[in-house]
């Protein structure tokens, strides 16, 4: 109770702050979709010459590179970054974009290494972000006036998803503080205890299988309404209702139940005459365990098929028999691969247009499309160059005369978008409170010919960073960026300091000041603790490197064996 009233309280000291001209002129929509696991690689815009095959990779064979003519055309109508960075991996990269701050803040390391903390109710939990950064996008939105849906993969490990500032959500696996069981689905990777040895089971099959545990996002998905108009209570499991329970079955596709909540918000609001903030966090791009084809090892499962022809998608509606693992899809799903997953999100920005269009309110929508992280495979988890960190990001605002168009060879990090959505919003971030990202609309909307000096990411206790002309990886190797390879990597490494020019050297003393700034990791990991868990905290940590030395001792042995 007492975070809730918190919440509430900074809410209103934000809405304050909200300056008197801003609330008389309409604002302008904004949506956010970012992707999961996409790579700017992927994306034809980027002009790279390699790309993923299906099992993950690399491959210059074009038939595996997707095809965004919708996302092309969003791309040079509106602009597109050359170089734009966020963190490695899935949990600290929507952290960022989250908090507009990086991990020294927030706690949220990396995937398996979230700081922990002394909750309230005297538990060591992992630091949930509500609690590091109260700030968060959805606060500011709301903050700005703005109606706030959140739809698609949350990443928020189950931690009160309604304390993130959103009115409504949905979301694909289903989240929320409250344990229950999805009623409608069998769909689900669960580990189990069967004759006393924990296996993972197809719950679908009741087969073993070697993946992790999850539920599908995909087909005949897991989803969750929060605080929905057609749900009776706060937190929900969808189909809720004799028609959505009647058509729900094999053929229904997360990515399309998440994207159709979304514009039913956007045709609520419009006519409400209120402007709305749209973070649509999509799954597309992330692999998954294939349900519909549980004896493969597919990658990324297929989506249903689209057609672009003549400026127009046609999609054919999924037909999917069987059960038990035995399913027939008669021919209307893709093949793996992430190409089908990027033509897929292509299909969905159609329908955002589509949607604006017949809503009216097209000139007065600012679009942003951008990614995570690295796709899975080749980049994603990755320290090494930019690999992990270089993503899409696109914007597109067709009548909020943007000042620039097509590529913008300059640099933006993804916690850049939580001050930009205040700065339009006419939010003011109270002073003392550290915001690491910074506001691109000046960069949008005015001559202005640069956005920021420096871009960073992070892994655990690896730091990247760069300018304009020098990159330091996560492996602390330093690389010449002045100009852009083919395959956005292949960069000039440099050994020889004493080679390089007076510039290279000063731009190098300049990256070198910054990172003591944010390089906590090994000082300064977790968030407040009582000295009870600090205690505990040690424990753990002991028997975690106690594990990991039998560990390798034990490889070291093997590997000795087969030596003999």
């Amino acid at each position: 109770m007492r975070c809730i009233l918190f919440k509430l309280l900074f809410v209103s000291v934000l809405c304050v702050s909200v300056s008197m001209e801003a609330q008389k002129k309409m604002k302008p929509n904004i949506i956010l979709v970012l992707a999961d696991d996409i790579s700017a690689r992927e994306l034809p815009i980027y002009k790279s010459d390699t790309w993923s095959p299906p099992k993950g990779g690399n491959t210059q064979d074009k038939k595996y590179r997707g095809k965004t003519p919708v996302l092309n055309r969003l791309a040079q109508e509106g602009l597109y970054v050359k170089t734009a960075w966020a963190a490695v991996v899935c949990s600290p990269s929507r952290a960022m974009m989250m908090t507009g701050r990086y991990a020294h803040l927030h706690k949220w390391w990396g995937n398996k290494t979230i700081g922990k903390y002394s909750s309230p109710e005297g538990k060591l939990e992992s630091y949930p972000l509500y609690a590091s950064s109260e700030y968060t996008i959805g606060h500011i939105a709301k903050a700005g006036g703005y109606a706030t849906f959140w739809s698609g993969k949350t990443q928020m490990r189950n931690k009160r998803l309604e304390l993130f500032g959103f009115d409504e959500g949905v979301f694909t696996p289903g989240e929320s503080s409250l344990a229950m069981e999805n009623p409608y689905t069998d769909f689900k990777v669960q580990t189990k205890k069967v004759n006393g040895k924990k296996v993972q089971l197809n719950n679908n099959t009741g087969k073993e299988v070697s993946t992790y545990d999850q539920s599908s996002w995909y087909w005949q998905p897991h989803v969750m309404l929060m605080n929905h108009p057609t749900a009776s209570k706060q937190f929900e499991w969808w189909p809720n209702n004799k028609k959505s329970k009647k058509e729900f079955g094999l053929q229904t596709y997360g990515p399309d139940v998440e994207l159709d909540f979304i514009l039913d918000f956007m045709e609520r609001k419009t006519a409400e005459k209120k402007p709305f903030f749209v973070y649509h966090t999509s799954h597309l791009g992330h692999d998954a365990f294939d349900f519909l084809n549980p004896n493969q090892k597919n990658k990324w499962p297929g989506t249903p098929k689209v057609t672009y022809k003549n400026g127009k998608y046609k999609r054919t509606n999924p037909w999917i028999t069987g059960e038990k693992g035995e399913f027939d899809t008669h021919g209307t799903v893709t093949e793996s691969g992430i190409h089908n997953h990027i033509n897929y999100l292509d299909y969905q920005m159609s329908l955002y247009l589509k949607k604006l269009k017949e809503l009216k309110i097209e000139e007065n929508t600012i679009v942003i499309f951008c990614a995570d992280n690295g796709t899975s495979g080749y980049g994603k988890n990755s320290p090494d160059l930019q690999k992990g960190t270089h993503v899409p990001f696109i914007v597109y605002a067709p009548g909020l005369y943007l000042t620039k168009k097509g590529e913008q060879d300059v640099l933006f990090n993804i916690a850049d978008v939580l001050p930009t959505v205040a700065e339009i919003g006419g939010v003011t971030i109270p002073k003392g409170y550290e915001i690491n990202g910074e506001s691109f609309w000046s960069f949008l909307t005015t001559d202005k010919k640069e956005h920021r000096d420096w871009i960073y990411g992070y892994k655990d206790n690896m730091q990247i960073i760069r300018g304009t002309n020098l990159m330091k990886d996560g492996r602390n190797k330093w690389y010449d960026v002045s100009k852009t390879p083919d395959d956005l990597i292949s960069y000039r490494e440099i050994k020889n300091w004493n080679n390089e020019s007076k510039k290279f050297k000063t731009d190098k003393k300049t990256l070198e000041a910054i990172l003591p700034n944010f390089d906590l990791f090994d000082v300064a990991q977790n968030g407040p603790l009582t000295e009870k868990d600090k205690k505990k905290l040690v424990k753990i940590e002991a028997l975690r490197k106690e594990k990991l030395a039998a560990m390798k001792e034990k490889k070291r042995k093997q590997k000795k064996q087969k030596s003999h």
